[in-house]
């Protein structure tokens, strides 16, 4: 029995509960309603505040991604799995990592956020979530019929310490706020938890996000692909412990409602095409890229450099979103942002038929 409670398969599932708590707590500490963890959001964030674009109600440098960064590198140090490696497909998983993100800002949330969003009784995340689903069964069509990025390879140890470097040295302009450093004084960007405790938040999750493997896309990829649901139930834990917070805290419902619903959600819309069709680009990116967001953070902290590309990629697309109005908005969907989300799923069916390897 005892060892039973033990197994890897129990890990992920304890895993997922503590990761849906902070997650959901995170908002009553300060972080905007359902976006107590959202990568794509804090992503954009960092982008704003370090002047990549010009958004003012989303600016500021996020503790929870550099503490995300280094809670996995510290872990992959204590268990011998800190491997420097990269080197394939580098612009492509670039140009993913743009598209991922302007699905995300177009849906207002990435695939962790959807989940939370769905906890916090928005129904707009079932239109999201659905997408997901589309999104990966898309990518697994490319998948079985040969899709590949290529093999990494091994890398010089200074290759993996530039991200994590660059994540303390983010810590260290948090702290000193210099007149540079871009922080929004209202909107989303303005509603953040303290910094230790955003931080902290942050080390605890990389330690978990590193030791499980769990991902938000790969639980479906796998599912379907491979009837393996061990990262399935990471997310179902995930899930779970999200929703007895928010029910607990009192942020279960729009307007402190408690009750499911589509409308008056916070930092969202109820357009339910584009709800759906942004997070199917978001889902096939992610699944051809080989991980959502998350984990792909998580990787960087392991000193895997194509996940930093990728990272790298996103931010980019974040400046892109905001700066052409891409970029949706409670008021709704944008017509760049339409054009984008379609112009993405159409690069990636290409990029899907095109990026067989031969043998």
């Amino acid at each position: 029995m005892l060892q039973k409670l033990w197994s890897p398969r129990m890990w992920i599932i304890y895993a997922g509960l503590a990761f849906g708590f902070i997650a959901a707590y995170l908002t009553n500490l300060g972080n905007p309603g359902n976006m107590g963890f959202c990568l794509a959001c804090f992503y954009r964030d960092i982008t704003g505040a370090v002047g990549l674009h010009q958004a003012d109600a989303v600016q500021y440098l996020r503790p929870e991604i550099m503490g995300l960064v280094l809670g996995s590198l510290i872990t992959a140090l204590a268990f011998g799995e800190f491997r420097p490696r990269g080197g394939s497909s580098t612009l492509i998983r670039f140009v993913l990592g743009a598209f991922f993100m302007v699905g995300a800002l177009v849906f207002l949330g990435c695939t962790t956020r959807a989940v939370l969003r769905l906890a916090g009784g928005d129904l707009n995340a079932l239109l999201g979530i659905a997408g997901l689903v589309a999104g990966v069964l898309l990518g697994i069509f490319f998948i079985k019929r040969g899709f590949s990025l290529g093999r990494s390879v091994k890398k010089a140890p200074v290759a993996g310490w530039i991200m994590p470097a660059i994540m303390i040295g983010l810590i260290a302009l948090l702290f000193a706020s210099p007149g540079f450093i871009n922080f929004s004084s209202e909107g989303p960007g303005s509603q953040a938890a303290a910094a230790g405790l955003a931080l902290g938040a942050g080390l605890i999750i990389g330690f978990l996000g590193q030791r499980t493997r769990i991902c938000f896309t790969g639980a479906w990829r796998d599912g379907f692909l491979v009837k393996d649901t061990y990262l399935f139930s990471g997310v179902a834990a995930f899930f779970i412990a999200a929703l007895a917070t928010n029910y607990i805290t009192g942020n279960f419902g729009a307007e402190g409602i408690y009750s499911w619903g589509f409308a008056n959600q916070p930092v969202a819309h109820s357009e339910h095409f584009w709800n759906f069709s942004s997070m199917v680009l978001a889902g096939l990116t992610a699944t051809l890229l080989g991980g959502c967001p998350f984990r792909q953070t998580i990787l960087v902290g392991e000193g895997d450099t194509d996940a930093v590309i990728t990272v790298f990629g996103m931010i980019f697309g974040a400046a892109i979103a905001h700066n052409f109005l891409l970029a949706s908005s409670p008021l709704g969907v944008t017509t760049g942002g339409m054009i984008a989300v379609a112009g993405g799923i159409a690069f990636c069916v290409i990029i899907g038929f095109l990026g067989r390897l031969k043998a």
